[in-house]
């Protein structure tokens, strides 16, 4: 394999000094046109999501990235297919690394990157979806303050969707991950009943909202582009300047061609 720009960690090879830090790990496809937000082809073409796509990812290492300087966080992104790791080379914010995910169906994979996150040391973990370009700082804040505290328990972050934009973990507690209906509106609520079932403590984010189809890039283009927040909202959300620039581009030729 050729040199990459980030190093790439491996299931049970241990970083030292890792116990006290959480690992922030963006589950994330390798940028391809056709393989990535295609739930957003139309209105996009195939070619305009994976730009998107690319726009959410660095906006959302960025996001990441200033909790790191912070201390105590660790940047991860956890990637599908493997063999495709050249595909995020200069995405990130130096610090950053990439970890193979594994597993067949979403909930597997999710399990089998907290499984694996954490056999690589770290204290915690939280899964962060690629959707949320514009998820607030403040949320990846609290999770990491939250998990690095003596005593087990769960963070969520809700979706405005019924789902969840954030999981936190110290600990791979698998039942967490177990008879979801993923990509239903029932995934939150789902969760907690696990996580009440395993006696953990749950610790609630701000609700946010992902990006997935035509509607919700609306909502994120009127909170870009028009400065306006999303009415469920109780904190700002984070200045997403990457996908902002994109979509200002596309309002651009989009009107100019009207």
């Amino acid at each position: 394999m050729k040199n990459l720009r980030y190093p790439i960690l491996e299931h049970g090879v241990r970083r030292a000094g890792a116990d006290e830090i959480c690992a922030l790990a963006v589950m994330a496809k390798a940028p391809r046109a056709g393989k990535v937000k295609t739930r957003l082809q139309p209105p996009l073409s195939a070619e305009e999501a994976a730009a998107l796509n690319v726009c959410f990812l660095r906006d959302t290492a960025e996001n990441i990235s200033q909790v790191m300087r912070e201390g105590r966080a660790q940047g991860l992104i956890c990637y599908t297919p493997v063999g495709d790791e050249p595909a995020f080379d200069d995405l990130l914010p130096e610090g950053f690394a990439l970890i193979a995910q594994r597993g067949d169906g979403f909930g597997e994979r999710l399990q089998c990157a907290a499984e694996d996150i954490l056999s690589c040391g770290f204290g915690a973990v939280c899964l962060i979806d690629s959707d949320s370009p514009t998820m607030p700082t403040s949320a990846l804040r609290s999770a990491v303050r939250e998990l690095l505290h003596p005593g087990n328990r769960v963070v969520l972050g809700p979706s405005q969707d019924g789902g969840y934009y954030l999981i936190g973990l110290k600990y791979a507690e698998l039942r967490i991950f177990e008879h979801i209906a993923w990509s239903t509106a029932a995934v939150y609520d789902e969760t907690v009943e696990r996580a009440r079932e395993a006696q953990l403590e749950i610790v609630e984010l701000p609700k946010w909202y992902d990006v997935d189809d035509a509607g919700t890039l609306a909502e994120l283009e009127r909170e870009l582009l028009l400065n306006e927040v999303p009415s469920f909202a109780s904190v700002s959300g984070f200045d997403a300047r990457w996908t902002r620039e994109l979509l200002a581009e596309r309002v651009r030729v989009v009107g100019g061609a009207s």
